[in-house]
């Protein structure tokens, strides 16, 4: 029989896993009450896969008659996926939807793609990206952002919130109190934001409340406000319900480098529940052991009410706030009409946002010469989606990886960056490519306000599937 108060510990974490089956050391907690889990790409080969995987969770929680489970991922379209991963999101993602700024679609893509995500069984996305893009060469942000503009930032997280409303499925907008002004990675390091509190408050804060039913915390420093990231802060809780947000305050992962260079993770997860929140991400972003994280975290909880740093009233409150993030009714459509509409309405986006200066149509065969140098580890490592596209119009003669390469071919080349401002790698190849073949087209695939000097661009605000499939229809 469980505790109450390893009870109370599996009431406020969400727990990765390896694989696509139901691991015998989690079972014990998804039948002692576990909050939920959370799916990434390993868990996610599919969708018919991921929808399986979620049913059987879902079917030892139902035979121990405990509530149905939290089932989260990161969907936020775009470059962020895991049910899409392989193949490529059908969305163009957050910075189109702001280039085009038509709340409408914006609603009409998240509703689309929310019906996708309750299809899979997937009760809570974390998105919307409330991040305001408010420097162009953030590493981690950038195209995840709607956009530079706090209003324009809030109008589309309300829309992406109401589309995901539409369908039944919960919304999480990150990463309080905003991680876009920031050079830092957090799965890498602990970002710092040293601004004034009123141009956090104005700027960072107040896309947060645009009705989002759940907030996650940020591993950022706010220098004003101490030397903790908000993850591990109070002031982050009492910032988040001073705008008026009930729901829950959901950590990001506490695996990340930010955190675990600072605390094991027994320790951050009651630092995180001390600071307010009520449910504890637990992934495994840089190779740790989800199994080992899961018990030092549930071992650092129970010792935490032991010693009392921890009230059992507070974690059975937050319990009851997680509980407004499960079950999700499944839509009545089959699999191929729901991914029939979110193609047709990702298409419609895409092509919308899509911008280019310069002449870019090109006469096939093309190179494309892939020189982003960095992997954004928000959205891991994936195929090119543009090379599949042109290949798909028997225009492509190969992919290359670099300008050398790319040069040997005497083909048309179209050259793909992401931030060739910020990665002194990635602006070398892309500078030595051009001085030898001026004429090359440049795909820029990251923020339009870091694109680089360049006569014939394309900004395709993303490197998605949809955003290939605009930028090859530009192409050839």
């Amino acid at each position: 029989m469980t505790s109450d108060a390893r009870r109370l510990a599996y009431g406020v974490l969400l727990a990765q896993f390896p694989g696509t089956h139901v691991p015998d050391w989690l079972g014990p907690a998804l039948a002692g009450g576990l909050a939920g889990i959370i799916l990434f790409g390993e868990n996610t080969p599919d969708v018919e896969t991921t929808r399986r995987v979620v049913a059987d969770f879902q079917d030892v929680v139902r035979a121990a008659g405990e509530p149905p489970l939290i089932v989260a991922s990161d969907e936020e379209g775009g470059d962020v996926t895991r049910l899409q991963h392989r193949g490529g999101s059908s969305l163009p993602g957050n910075a189109a939807l702001g280039d085009v700024d038509d709340p409408a679609l914006t609603r009409r893509c998240a509703s689309a793609y929310g019906r996708l995500l309750a299809y899979a069984g997937i009760t809570l996305t974390i998105a919307p990206c409330l991040d305001v893009a408010s420097e162009p060469l953030n590493p981690v942000i950038g195209v995840r952002s709607f956009g530079a503009d706090p209003a324009l930032v809030t109008r589309h997280g309300a829309a992406f919130a109401d589309g995901l409303h539409d369908s039944g499925v919960r919304s999480c907008g990150k990463h309080f109190p905003g991680h876009g002004a920031t050079r830092t990675d957090s799965h890498l390091a602990l970002p710092v934001l040293d601004v004034p509190l009123d141009v956090l408050a104005s700027r960072d804060e107040a896309p947060f409340a645009c009705g989002v039913d759940s907030v996650m915390t940020a591993h950022v420093v706010v220098r004003a406000l101490g030397d903790a990231p908000a993850t591990l802060s109070t002031w982050s809780t009492q910032h988040i319900r001073a705008l008026g947000i009930e729901g829950p305050i959901v950590t990001d992962a506490l695996g990340m480098r930010a955190v675990a260079d600072l605390y094991d993770m027994g320790e951050a997860a009651v630092r995180a529940l001390e600071a307010g929140a009520d449910l504890l991400c637990l992934d495994s972003p840089t190779g740790r052991d989800p199994q080992a994280d899961f018990d030092a975290a549930v071992a650092g909880i129970e010792a935490g009410l032991d010693s009392g740093r921890l009230s059992p009233e507070s974690l059975r409150a937050s319990h009851v706030r997680n509980l407004t993030l499960s079950g999700t009714p499944p839509p009545t459509e089959t699999l191929d009409e729901i991914l029939a509409a979110l193609d047709a309405v990702g298409r419609e986006a895409a092509t919308r946002a899509v911008r280019s200066g310069g002449f870019v149509r090109c006469d096939p065969p093309l190179v494309v010469a892939d020189l982003r140098h960095r992997v954004s580890i928000a959205a891991g490592a994936a195929p090119l989606a543009l090379a599949d596209a042109l290949e798909r119009r028997g225009a492509l003669a190969r992919l290359v990886r670099g300008p050398h390469e790319a040069l040997s071919a005497r083909l048309p080349i179209v050259a793909v960056v992401r931030e060739p401002l910020a990665d002194a790698a990635e602006g070398e190849a892309l500078a030595g490519l051009l001085a030898a073949r001026p004429d090359t087209v440049v795909v820029h695939t990251g923020l339009a306000g870091s694109a680089p000097a360049a006569e014939r661009i394309v900004y395709a605000h993303g490197a998605g599937r949809a955003n290939a499939e605009a930028v090859a229809d530009l192409l050839v």
